[in-house]
């Protein structure tokens, strides 16, 4: 078959799909009676059912098996807080611009994803699942990115549902206790140097990847396995799934190392679940701009001895030179390399070695991101097929839906004669 045979091949199964979930009122186009409007879609009563069914096996599978902290936070968020998280900065062309106040001189923003509002709690968390790590919160909720062609049913929409979970760990220690438990799946991956060399997507233990280096640590392994466990029992072909690993220049801003879940579909290969590294960039950033600390303590059980830089202004020479600036600046300095300190000549820098009884540290976080209207489509399509009616002349469009996720469980039909 050749590739314009294969492109209509692909074409009519994705007409009959969505012909079929319209006709059954599993989609419905949003504002149909006034033209409607590109991109948004309605859920119809099985559409609904289906949803809940896979957003309950989400809580199942994550937040009650992990034993995660479930939240729920608003969706209009001041301009401040994604500043801070660098979304200003880095897509404000996909984000709607919204106000808090009726003045409308608070600015603010429809996000486009859940994660900083799990980020901005940090420390009530922290507290919550006292004051230990690692641990894990979660949030289903909306976000919003202003597509500028919205298309493709369900794939590229301006609103969406996200299942999200920030799952929090010592940086010096990214072992997982459950590793075990998904290190002998084997699954397909798409290395970086396979990209770049040309190669297909090969089947790989999770455990061989980690040990190898290809995944990063054990906390990133174990959310590809259960990112993996989950998609494939809710009905997802395994063999048309695949875990991309960013290039480093396709890298959110955030993340140090960064995998998507693709599934194929009639469209192609396109990310549904996106499993990333983020390190300690979201924490450092809201505490530095918010001035509040979100930081985690490792208490040693015998006290440790560690060598300290001891900085202090050259007190002539550092007023002459920063004024009423001295607090900001000394703060700013202390920050910085041992290196770059120890060339300043306008401070005293000396070494001395003290006792510690307690670590503070800004934790890691490895995040996972559910598009949920993006997993509901690609299970449509793998769950599709046609079959013959009972008399013969004519084809049947049907969905083969898992028990877990079909709309309907079971029904009573009265007995008839024929």
């Amino acid at each position: 078959m050749d590739a314009a045979q294969e492109a209509q091949k692909r074409k009519a199964l994705r007409e009959s799909v969505v012909n079929t979930l319209k006709r059954h009122c599993f989609l419905i186009p949003s504002f149909e009676i006034y033209s409607g409007s590109d991109g948004p879609h309605n859920y119809g009563p099985p559409g609904c059912a289906v949803k809940r069914n896979v957003l309950a096996f989400w809580r199942q599978h994550f937040v009650l098996k992990e034993n995660m902290l479930e939240v729920e936070c608003p969706c209009v968020t001041p301009e401040v807080a994604l500043k801070a998280s660098g979304h200003v900065d880095e897509s404000t062309d996909l984000m709607f611009q919204t106000s808090i106040d009726p003045s409308g001189l608070i600015p603010g923003y429809m996000p486009p994803e859940t994660a900083q509002g799990i980020f901005v709690n940090f420390n009530d968390l922290y507290h919550a699942n006292d004051n230990k790590l690692p641990f894990a919160a979660a949030q289903i909720g909306k976000a919003f990115r202003n597509e500028i062609c919205p298309r493709q049913g369900l794939l590229r929409v301006r609103e969406f549902t996200l299942a999200e979970i920030e799952h929090f760990v010592d940086p010096e220690n990214k072992s997982h206790p459950k590793f075990s438990d998904v290190s002998e799946l084997k699954i397909f991956m798409f290395p970086r140097d396979d990209q770049v060399s040309g190669r297909q997507a090969r089947k790989m233990l999770i455990g061989e990847a980690v040990y190898e280096g290809i995944i990063g640590d054990e906390t990133l392994g174990y959310f590809i396995g259960r990112v993996f466990l989950f998609l494939t029992r809710l009905g997802i072909d395994k063999d048309r799934l695949r875990f991309h690993r960013h290039l480093a220049n396709e890298m959110e801003h955030y993340a140090v190392d960064c995998w998507d879940a693709e599934i194929e579909s009639s469209y192609g290969w396109i990310m549904c679940v996106g499993i990333a590294d983020r390190s300690t960039y979201d924490l450092r950033a809201h505490s530095a701009e918010s001035g509040v600390p979100l930081v985690a303590h490792e208490k040693f059980a015998e006290p440790r001895e560690v060598q300290k830089l001891v900085i202090a202004p050259v007190k002539e020479e550092f007023g002459l030179a920063f004024k009423g600036n001295q607090k900001m600046v000394l703060e700013a300095i202390e920050s910085t390399g041992e290196k770059e300190v120890m060339e300043m000549n306008i401070l005293s820098i000396s070494k001395e070695k003290k006792k510690e009884h307690l670590r503070v540290f800004t934790p890691s976080v490895i995040g996972s991101s559910f598009v949920i209207e993006r997993i509901i489509y690609y299970l449509y399509e793998h769950l599709f097929h046609t079959r013959a009616s009972k008399d013969g002349d004519k084809q049947q469009n049907v969905f083969r839906f898992p028990p877990l996720v079909a709309p309907i469980k079971c029904t009573v039909f009265p007995l008839v004669k024929n």
